[in-house]
């Protein structure tokens, strides 16, 4: 049975009866990368490496707000800070400042459009089990299927550029999002929402002030597991004309120049450990020192 024949003809009707949509769609991604891109470019770079410096240390310093500095926690406090002051210089004078912001654009974008579509997904599922059987094998099948398969439909529908490579990520992203809020929203304990409902809680708030704040800790766990997989996206849509470090590692490898893409893997992996530690800082409420 020649099952990829009816995808293919499923696809083509729906590239062209879904044109004006997708045109839209293009239009708007592309427009809020380029926009993002040129307003970051325009900031001097150690502005940037020093408003990521801060942020770092009041995520850290977040996780760790009963404590005192002292000499036994400073490292755990300022240490993040000193590592995204360093690797993000380090970026800046190997020179791959621009393709490193335009990376940290498309993850952002990628991530935005995941947390919007995934997390009331996730909660919509977490309260209906119907649609979470719908749902379940819908998601391993985005989470299992080779990345490459996606950036096809994706060239179909929305040419190359920016675009096709942010919505490829987005698809091979969005399942721990779903599946993450879903847990944390069922994690959280039935008395504690009992407890909720007889103090005369509608179902609204018992879910913006019960269970999300609860669940908090696993969906930051999902959106960490987001950044990361979107970050290894990136050399992959950029096959499909999606700027950014991938680019480079792209060329490095079209060229067999182990120089380029060693300096662009690095810059990707000082960038994918600064964006994990922070978001994991995010989802620590307290740890032992």
């Amino acid at each position: 049975m020649n099952i990829g024949k009816y995808v293919e003809l499923f696809v083509d009707w729906l590239s062209e009866v879904g044109r004006p949509v997708f045109n839209q769609i293009t239009i708007f991604i592309e427009n809020t990368v380029d926009i993002l891109q040129e307003g970051l470019l325009s900031i001097p770079f150690y502005i940037i490496i020093l408003l990521f410096a801060i942020l770092a240390f009041y995520v850290k310093n977040k996780s760790f707000r009963q404590y005192k500095i002292s000499k036994k926690n400073w490292k755990n406090l300022f240490g993040l800070s000193f590592f995204c002051i360093l690797g993000l210089s380090l970026i800046y004078l190997m020179g791959f400042w621009t393709q490193m912001i335009d990376t940290f654009v498309l993850v952002l974008v990628s991530t935005l459009i995941v947390l919007i579509i995934g997390i009331p997904l996730g909660i919509w599922c977490a309260h209906n089990k119907r649609i979470y059987i719908i749902v379940r094998p819908l998601l391993d099948f985005m989470q299992t299927m080779p990345a490459f398969v996606y950036l096809i439909p994706a060239i179909l529908f929305f040419s190359v550029g920016n675009v096709p490579g942010v919505l490829a990520t987005v698809i091979f992203s969005l399942p721990p999002a779903v599946r993450m809020t879903t847990l944390g929203i069922k994690e959280v304990p039935k008395e504690i929402v009992e407890a909720s409902v007889a103090f005369g809680c509608t179902p609204r708030q018992t879910l913006f002030k019960v269970q999300l704040p609860l669940a908090t800790p696993t969906i930051l766990a999902g959106v960490n597991q987001v950044i990361m997989l979107a970050l290894s996206m990136v050399v992959i849509a950029s096959m499909v004309g999606a700027g950014g470090l991938g680019e480079s590692v792209y060329a490095g490898i079209q060229q067999a120049d182990v120089a380029l893409g060693f300096e662009a893997g690095l810059c990707i992996v000082i960038l994918a450990i600064i964006l994990d530690r922070m978001t994991q800082a995010l989802g620590d409420k307290k740890e032992e020192l």
